[in-house]
C-alpha cells in the first residue's frame, strides 16, 4: 500500500536516501521515488548486482513497485524522482508507464537518454513524453557518484 510518510513532501530526499543505500550495498548510487497525489507509492534503488539482473535499475524497480501498489500498469498522474538522468531503457519504461513528470538530479552525458544521448522523449516514435525537470540537487548527486567511483578505483 502507498506510504503516507510525511517526507513525501520531499521525494528527492527519499531518492537520495535510496541512492545512499545502493552505495552501501556496492551498487551504483541511484535512487528513485514514485509519487501520486503527494503520496509516495514506491521507493527503489539500483540492484542489478544483487538481483543479477541488468534491468534492475532504480527507475524500473520503482515503476514495478508503483504499478503493484496502485494495481495498474499505467502510472498516469504519477511523478518520478530520480538521482541520475535515466538511460534509454528507463526512459522507455517511463514512457510506457505514462509517468506525468520526471524530476532528476545529475545529468549523465555518457549513459543518459533524456537530455543527453538519444533524447528519447524527443523521438517521433516516443508515444508519451513526461514533463522533464533536470538539474535538481545536481551537485549533490554528482558528488555522491564521484565518491562512489573514486572509492572503487582505490580499492
Amino acid at each position: 500500500m502507498p506510504d503516507a510518510d510525511p517526507s513525501a513532501s520531499d521525494p528527492m530526499s527519499r531518492a537520495f536516501a535510496a541512492a545512499r543505500l545502493a552505495a552501501g550495498e556496492g551498487e551504483v548510487p541511484v535512487g528513485a521515488v514514485v509519487v501520486k497525489d503527494g503520496v509516495v507509492v514506491a521507493v527503489a534503488h539500483n540492484r542489478p548486482r544483487a538481483l543479477r539482473d541488468p534491468t534492475a535499475h532504480a527507475e524500473i524497480l520503482a515503476i514495478r513497485a508503483a504499478c503493484q501498489a496502485l494495481d495498474d500498469e499505467r502510472l498516469s498522474g504519477c511523478d518520478l524522482y530520480v538521482t541520475l538522468e535515466p538511460c534509454a531503457m528507463c526512459a522507455a519504461a517511463i514512457a510506457f508507464a505514462r509517468i506525468r513528470r520526471l524530476y532528476f538530479a545529475a545529468s549523465d552525458p555518457k549513459g543518459g537518454a533524456v537530455e543527453s544521448g538519444p533524447r528519447f522523449f524527443n523521438q517521433p516514435t516516443c508515444h508519451h513524453s513526461p514533463e522533464v525537470y533536470g538539474g535538481l540537487r545536481e551537485r549533490e548527486a554528482a558528488d555522491l557518484l564521484r565518491a562512489f567511483f573514486a572509492e572503487r578505483r582505490v580499492t
